[in-house]
């Protein structure tokens, strides 16, 4: 996917910049954010002064929400940490990565003829974390990563850089409601699997196949997958644990059921040997 790494610097107040104090692109202004999303730049997240109205806030709000870019109502102290420039009560950061849609994703895959294999994130929100989930999931042959368009960490500088790069590799799908994001991944024939500790059955325990289309959903970092997520998977793990500590990180979680699942794929595809991928 196409890195966005140039600088915008205008000539006029509020128009593109670039933030030396969090090394993250941001545009500041009204009219200078609207123009950015008119011409289709890749923008992470709006903040927006909270209470404001204006014709021109109208616009924004009404094309951010048909572009499906989160916009978050912010003190204007908010505003003020995050640039002393003259921001007009609205600023937006540049995504460093672009987002593609995931319908057009999973026809792809199907028609390269590819049982695809998805993860989803609900509500991850530290960024080291969801950029070494993003290196796992590099790794382990995940065809895209699925998040919310509110709720889940900044893609920002520190998450490709944990990433190793990944964020570049892996199609990444916003998504605004994964509600109904899981039922059509379901309708579309897929496997929803639920790593979670809400579950009695444990990873290695289960006969769980995940050799066809499957997504798997693994939770925030305070409390797991969402009910209403649970609700929707057709299988639940844990994964078990002998020591007295009763959790792991959420990227080794998710690096140990993305291995069983590349471990699955491999076997079923003829490959028996995991360190040199060495076909039979």
């Amino acid at each position: 996917m196409e890195s966005r790494q140039n600088k915008y610097v205008g000539n006029r107040s509020g128009d593109y910049r670039a933030s030396s104090e969090n090394k993250t692109e941001m545009i500041f202004g009204m009219h200078p954010i609207l123009e950015a999303l008119t011409a289709g730049k890749e923008l992470e997240r709006i903040f927006l002064l909270r209470g404001a109205k204006s014709p021109a806030t109208e616009e924004l709000l009404q094309l951010a929400k048909d572009l499906e870019v989160p916009v978050v109502t912010v003190p204007l102290e908010k505003l003020n940490k995050l640039t002393r420039k003259n921001h007009q009560g609205a600023v937006a950061l540049i995504s460093p990565i672009s987002y593609v849609p995931l319908a057009e994703t999973v026809t792809a895959l199907f028609e390269q003829g590819k049982n695809p294999l998805l993860l989803i994130l609900d509500r991850i929100t530290d960024v080291r974390n969801f950029g070494s989930i993003a290196r796992n999931a590099e790794c382990m042959g995940v065809d895209a990563i699925v998040i919310p368009s509110r709720g889940g960490a900044q893609i920002n500088a520190d998450a490709v850089k944990t990433s190793a790069g990944a964020l570049h590799l892996v199609p990444v799908c916003r998504e605004p409601n994964l509600k109904e994001t899981l039922d059509y991944l379901k309708d579309s024939g897929f496997q929803i699997v639920a790593c979670t500790e809400k579950t009695e059955e444990n990873l290695t325990d289960m006969a769980l196949d995940m050799v066809g289309p499957t997504a798997i959903i693994m939770g925030s970092e305070e409390d797991g997958i969402s009910p209403e997520y649970l609700k929707r998977a057709d299988a639940k793990v844990r994964i078990p644990l002998i020591g007295k500590i009763g959790s792991l990180n959420v990227s080794v979680a998710t690096g140990i059921i993305l291995y069983e699942a590349m471990r699955q794929r491999l076997l079923d595809s003829g490959y028996a040997n995991l360190g040199n991928v060495q076909k039979q």
